[in-house]
């Protein structure tokens, strides 16, 4: 096959990546770096993680590895996967593979011998590239001119590809978000497969719709693809009730007060109160959502929010509020929530005793705490104490 392109990446060099090449090729077996890894080295942006696609069965590969001295681990050996751990490094390494029978939530798949096959099973043609141990790109499906383009194109015919995965819907926004080119918009095709098929994507786990959005909402401007769900009645089935208005606004924001993109952040901006029910998120996702939600929908003033909830939350909150609000915040805002996050409440419990004993007390330190909060932090110690008849 002729190389359509070459890469030179420092991940593709490393003792560790070539000794998996090395070996797999070594056995006589084909053995290419394929999917993120290729596209992100194409586009100079950062490798997360190495995929290797083998004609080498998942059992004949991991002997080939343990053979050289690595460790293969059968982490999806049932889908032809297994994690080679080289140096400390692990890398993906997948079997050839072409799709027998799928049901939109998982496939069937029969092992193949040829790159070709394997690159028509993909979503997209820019996840299509492969790359040999010297660099050489191969791109068997027109994925470079695609990926050159910004332009996120499913492999074959759209609705064909969704209904093999419905993941696959929220995926072609969330890689629009992240490679596709703002100013030409979605692939029609795409766009309208992703409508028709729009309310599958309820018979997903939470726990899939959840990783893909909150991978989605994390590029840095999600604002275009998020509409985009909107107007193609995606969003709805993803997350009812969600409201996109208020995202290009608060990523404005964000550049604006330099903070990076942060996909909780972006989320609480949807204002959907049906995340609870539809989406899977950790305990501590979970409540921080919860936190800055409330405190952008309250009235508390910024050094109030600084001092309730921290500098980073409290500027969260601040920034949600301005863009549902479609205000900006102003220097002093910065300077007040700083201000309330350095405040330290000057009364201990052990100060108020034995004047207050137990609920008592605990009513005593939030009535004062509220007094102090109220005056701005202003209020000393002695003042507080005079307050509660303990001076």
């Amino acid at each position: 096959m002729k190389a359509a392109a070459r890469i030179d990446a420092d991940w593709a060099r490393r003792p560790e990546t070539a000794a998996v090449m090395r070996a797999l090729l070594a056995a006589g077996k084909q053995a290419f770096f394929v999917g993120g890894c290729v596209r992100n080295t194409l586009l100079g942006v950062p490798v997360k993680d190495i995929d290797i696609a083998t004609d080498a069965r998942p059992e004949e590969a991991a002997r080939i590895i343990e053979a050289a001295g690595m460790k293969a681990v059968p982490t999806g050996i049932e889908h032809g996967t297994i994690t080679v751990v080289s140096g400390g490094i692990a890398h993906e390494v997948t079997t050839f593979r072409k799709d027998v029978q799928t049901d939109g939530r998982r496939a069937v798949v029969a092992y193949s011998g040829k790159l070709e096959e394997d690159a028509r099973r993909r979503d997209f043609t820019m996840n299509a590239l492969y790359a040999d141990a010297e660099g050489n790109v191969i791109d068997p499906l027109g994925g470079l001119e695609d990926l050159r383009a910004g332009r996120v194109r499913f492999i074959g015919a759209p609705s064909d590809r969704i209904r093999e995965d419905y993941l696959r819907i929220l995926r072609f926004f969330r890689f629009h978000a992240w490679y596709g080119d703002a100013d030409c918009g979605l692939d029609p095709a795409g766009l309208a497969a992703c409508a028709e098929n729009a309310a599958q994507i309820e018979r997903l786990s939470k726990e899939r719709t959840t990783s893909e959005l909150l991978k989605l909402l994390e590029a840095p401007d999600p604002a275009a693809s998020v509409m985009a769900m909107e107007k193609a009645g995606v969003l709805a089935h993803a997350l009812p009730g969600a409201d996109p208005s208020a995202m290009a606004r608060l990523v404005t924001l964000e550049r604006e007060h330099g903070l990076p993109p942060d996909p909780l952040r972006r989320l609480a901006a949807l204002d959907a109160d049906s995340w609870r029910e539809s989406l899977r998120l950790s305990r501590k996702q979970a409540r921080r959502l919860e936190r800055i939600s409330e405190a952008a929908r309250g009235d508390a003033d910024p050094a109030e929010l600084g001092y309730l909830l921290g500098l980073d939350h409290g500027r969260d909150a601040m920034i949600l509020r301005a863009a549902l609000a479609g205000e900006s915040l102003s220097p002093e805002d910065i300077n007040r929530l700083e201000q309330g996050a350095k405040a330290k409440f000057p009364i201990r419990p052990e100060d108020l005793m034995p004047c207050y004993q137990g609920k008592a007390l605990g009513e005593a330190l939030s009535r004062l705490e509220g007094a102090w909060i109220a005056s701005g932090f202003s209020l000393t110690r002695d003042d507080l104490l005079e307050r509660a008849g303990c001076g």
